[in-house]
């Protein structure tokens, strides 16, 4: 029996669960590879040339790198070591970088590295994501914060959605670590979006519609003028 036949014999349920290992792979290869540069996220497509990958960066010109050296070297490693089918990679950017909860904690992370008191860090933050436009904000970072015993301090502003349907489905959270010299710091990041939300409803004013018996009283006394 030829290679061919045993994979077409694959139950469909198998062939499913391999893609998404694969996938899952190809993600976490791409997060431990390429988070340095602002890697946020990536979206991985069968087409019938091959396997597109679109990545996803807040700064698509380090992820690329000089004349695509980057790109040829993640595209190489994709195709000989984790078997991916003529692999195909788009860099591009994050529509409104203020506004994923991702890219706040890798900036709050990356300023602590650079000896950031960590208050700092979380107030500059949360005033991008307001400015962004958000709704409302939660930072949380947690760690040997300001002695040797762990706590965490949380800033706050404007609405954050804890529990029901929108808290699960429209506001976003990441959580992330960084690693200093008194340990591992949590950071923690919850924006609000600027959407609308099931508790939030408008009252049209009444309209102003004319009966047709109030048209025709009105048509009386015009002609009795």
């Amino acid at each position: 029996m030829s290679q061919s036949q045993r994979q077409a014999r694959i139950p469909v349920y198998k062939k499913i669960l391999q893609d998404r290992i694969k996938e899952w792979m190809i993600k976490e290869f791409l997060n431990y590879k390429l988070t340095k540069q602002g890697y946020v996220d990536s979206d991985i497509l069968r087409t019938p040339l091959g396997t597109r990958i679109i990545i996803y960066a807040e700064r698509p010109n380090r992820i690329i790198g000089r004349k695509g050296a980057i790109v040829k070297e993640l595209t190489e490693i994709l195709s000989k070591k984790l078997g991916v089918e003529n692999p195909i990679i788009d860099v591009t950017p994050v529509q409104n970088p203020e506004l994923n909860p991702k890219i706040i904690a890798n900036r709050i992370a990356w300023a602590m590295t650079k000896g950031v008191k960590f208050r700092r860090a979380g107030m500059i933050a949360l005033r991008q994501i307001m400015d962004g436009g958000a709704k409302g904000a939660e930072i949380t970072i947690s760690g040997k914060l300001t002695s040797e015993r762990a706590r965490f301090e949380k800033y706050i502003y404007g609405v954050v959605y804890k529990n029901g349907y929108d808290a699960k489905t429209k506001v976003q959270r990441f959580v992330g670590q960084v690693l200093l010299k008194p340990g591992i710091y949590g950071i923690e990041v919850r924006i609000t979006p600027p959407v609308r939300f099931s508790d939030e409803f408008l009252i049209k004013p009444p309209s102003r519609e004319v009966t047709a018996e109030a048209q025709v009283q009105a048509q009386q006394q015009e002609v009795s003028k």
